[in-house]
């Protein structure tokens, strides 16, 4: 990442309630435009697009974990105003902020929770089964994604802790320490029957190895569908756990990731460092993730 970016990031990690206009960034002696720039390069997204990210998922959090009210939980994040943390959070989830409703139907409301994590923050839904989202919150395209479960499911996202998410959170933050290469929280992936059976093939590719898109098409038994492959790799709505970041292109380069390639090529080194770990400690064999094969998750999948 340019250093710009990698700074501002860092920034916005430690305050991301502090707003930061074009003239608070000239007076810290960085170029408005070169920074747009470099966002727009390395994350998909400008570095206001990406700070406001972070300020709503700030709010999200502060209103789900701490019981605080709508106007406390915008102000402690850094909005100007209430309607406008109003707006930005039922753009995302179909549900105004502090709306309450029936935890008792799990038809009707999706939860979700968010997820601190080595690479940024990210925003887990859960239906009645598993996991059926899991983004980093300034991911481009996450609005569209959350409004694809919303309508799929005719049900609103709304803030409510659950056990899953305590697992979630555990398995995820004993990967990123490099003591677990698998993951045991089920998922739940409504999609079609080719999608579900792309993200099963994503589920068996190695910890530490990576195919290119034409491999994965032949692994399904269809070798022609590369370009099909590759959309259905993008719908992958569950980051990490199906692991799309694990297929790159045919002459070796990264290629696209929804969470922005630096964090692909983190996520890649990272597994390979745990493979190595492994291999020191006497273990062979590259850890697959079968979650997506059993009986119970393949059912699961065909919400």
């Amino acid at each position: 990442l340019p250093d710009d970016v990698r700074d501002l990031m860092q920034r916005i990690r430690e305050a991301p309630a502090q707003r930061m206009t074009d003239d608070d960034l000239r007076r810290d002696g960085y170029d408005p435009s070169t920074v747009r720039r470099h966002f727009k390069s390395a994350l998909g997204m400008t570095f206001q697009a990406y700070h406001r990210a972070h300020r709503l998922g700030l709010a999200f959090a502060e209103l789900s974990g701490k019981n605080a009210g709508v106007l406390d939980s915008a102000d402690r994040a850094g909005y100007e105003s209430a309607s406008g943390f109003h707006a930005a959070y039922a753009a995302l989830f179909g549900i105004t902020p502090g709306a309450t409703p029936d935890l008792r139907s799990t038809d009707a409301m999706l939860r979700c929770a968010w997820i601190e994590s080595e690479l940024g923050p990210m925003i887990a839904v859960i239906d009645g089964t598993g996991v059926c989202l899991l983004e980093f919150c300034d991911r481009r395209g996450l609005e569209a994604e959350l409004a694809w479960l919303r309508k799929r499911y005719r049900a609103v996202i709304a803030p409510a802790e659950h056990p899953l998410f305590d697992q979630l959170r555990a398995e995820l933050h004993a990967y990123f320490a490099g003591d677990r290469a698998t993951f045991d929280v089920p998922l739940s992936l409504p999609g079609s029957e080719f999608q579900r059976s792309v993200w099963a093939a994503l589920c068996r590719i190695p910890l530490g190895t990576t195919v290119s898109y034409g491999a994965q098409a032949r692994a399904i038994g269809r070798p022609t569908a590369v370009r099909a492959v590759a959309r259905a790799n993008g719908d992958n709505r569950v980051s990490i756990l199906v692991p799309c970041h694990r297929v790159i292109g045919a002459d070796g380069s990264l290629t696209g990731y929804g969470g922005g390639l630096w964090r692909k090529r983190w996520l890649l080194e990272h597994e390979q460092r745990m493979v190595a770990a492994s291999v020191n400690q006497g273990v062979t064999e590259p850890a697959r993730n079968q979650r997506a094969l059993t009986p119970r998750r393949r059912a699961a999948a065909r919400v």
